[in-house]
Order: structure tokens, then sequence, then C-alpha cells
């Protein structure tokens, strides 16, 4: 049986529907109420001893996390107790019970200076979030070498049917609107559903390893805007291109890069995520 530690999250509801699909058993957890029996109260700001893990679970992937950079930024310290203390606290009970556990991590444990950054490079972030990620990671390697079951996904930009913000540039691009798009923020986008697959895929195989999934290359905000005023025939003129930082986002918002190299799950199970544009142009 999976354990799907945050069911509520884009990724965590995406990845309890493909295993149900799929005719898993899945158990969701939710800060919630629980409405129906394949549902858990489980709230990470409260103590982890509280918890009582469902009896036949073997495999779980923590998708609960404060990730906005903002957020983490203005709290480190609450930020933290989720991102750090609490996941590991959680992870060590799954661990003690023989319980594999996947833990979502970023990119930003890196600083972004290059291109495909290899798995096993060692982590240099500049964001808070960042840090609190590298720190989980290097709390769980430490587990793992000592045959913890733990396995680690680093994500970047993640994106699903009905992208808000695309769907806003279409709307004002389509009224004949100016936008407004970042030039100096850079994504390279993977669908939800690859990475939903992905995350299957390594609980199935209990990986006790480090795997990435990014898009191939990154493209700014500006040039999606760009790329969609083309695509519906008005002028590209409309996207105004703006300054990231100036405009104030945080600290760690704008590498040059987010592309992680992503060979292992490719090699292992032939998944990759299509071309920044070609991603675009589907959602």
């Amino acid at each position: 049986m999976f354990l799907v530690v945050g069911a509520n999250s884009e990724i965590g509801s995406a990845t309890a529907r493909l295993m149900r699909r799929q005719g898993k058993r899945v158990i969701a957890t939710t800060r919630r109420r629980p409405a129906n029996s394949d549902e858990v109260l489980l709230d990470l700001s409260e103590p982890i001893e509280n918890f009582t893990i469902p009896e036949g679970v073997r495999c779980a992937c923590i998708f609960v996390a404060v990730a906005r950079l903002a957020a983490c930024e203005a709290d480190p310290t609450g930020s933290a107790h989720i991102n750090v203390r609490q996941s590991i606290a959680l992870v060590d009970r799954f661990a003690a019970g023989g319980i594999y556990t996947l833990f979502l991590s970023t990119n930003q444990v890196f600083n972004g200076d290059h291109l495909r950054v290899l798995a096993h490079t060692p982590v240099s972030p500049i964001s808070e979030y960042g840090r609190q990620k590298a720190h989980a990671e290097q709390l769980l390697q430490a587990r793992m070498s000592n045959g913890a079951p733990v396995g680690i996904l680093r994500l970047a930009k993640v994106v699903s049917p009905g992208m808000s913000l695309l769907t806003t540039w279409k709307r004002e691009l389509t009224a004949g609107r100016p936008i407004l798009a970042f030039s100096d923020m850079t994504m390279a986008p993977t669908p939800v559903d690859i990475v939903a697959e992905s995350i299957t895929r390594m609980m199935e195989d209990r990986l006790s390893l480090i795997a990435q999934l990014t898009g191939p290359r990154d493209v700014t905000y500006a040039e999606v805007g760009r790329f969609i005023a083309e695509r519906l025939g008005t002028s590209p003129g409309l996207v105004r291109p703006i300054n990231a930082l100036d405009n104030g986002m945080p600290r760690g918002s704008t590498p040059r890069n987010t592309t992680l190299d992503s060979s292992l799950l490719l090699m292992r199970y032939g998944l990759r995520a299509p071309d920044a544009l070609d991603v675009v142009s589907e959602l």
C-alpha cells in the first residue's frame, strides 16, 4: 500500500490519481478532517508521535513542504520546522517500520550557475528554501548510507493543465492588453503527469538514491510570453519585460539555470520532460 503525505498538493493529488488508475491501494494524508477511509489525518505542525501509520503501508512519499521562497525567507524558523525537522522525524518513523520513503527536493539546492547539474554535485543554495532542502538532504543521505530505505527526487518547475499564469496571459493577450513578464527568471518546466509517473516508479522500486527531473533547457518568462503572443497571432510587443528582483521577488528567484541532469530516470524508465516551449504549447 502507498502513502501519499500531502495529497492536497498539486503533485500529490496527481500522483494519488495515477496510482489509483493503476489499481494501487493509496492512503492519503490530509490536514483537514478525513472525508473517507482512504484518508488519514496528519498535520506536520503537530508532534509526529501523534501520527499512527496505517496498517499495510510499504512506501510513502512526502509532498508536504513550505515551498514558496518568500515564505521561507520571511519565516526561516517556522518553515524549517516543516521542511527539515518534522519531515526528517516522519522519515525516521517510516524507516523504523521498514517503510520506504521518497523525499521531494528541489533545484534550489544549487545556485543555478551551471546547466544540467549532476546529482552528486556539492550543493550551493542561495535561498532560504534551498538551504533547508539541502540540510534535509544531508540528513537523509547519512541515513541512506546506513541502509535506511530512503530516496530523494529533485524537481524544478512542475506545471499542470490550466496553469493560472498562462491562462491569465492568454486572456490578456487575446484582448490586446499588455502583460508583464520577468526577463531574468527562468524555468525548465516538467508536466505534472511525468512527475507523478516518476514518483510512482521510484516508490515501486524502492530506489535508495538521488534522482532528478527537469526539462532539458531553460526559457525566461518573457520568452514564454512572446511565444504565447505569437501562437495567438497577437503582437509580441504586448509582452513587457520586467526585472524580478526589482519587483519584489525574493533572493534565489532568478538562477540563470534551473535544469538538472535527468539521465537516470530516462535510462531506467524512459521518462523525460519535453522542451520548455512544447510544454507551454500543450498547456
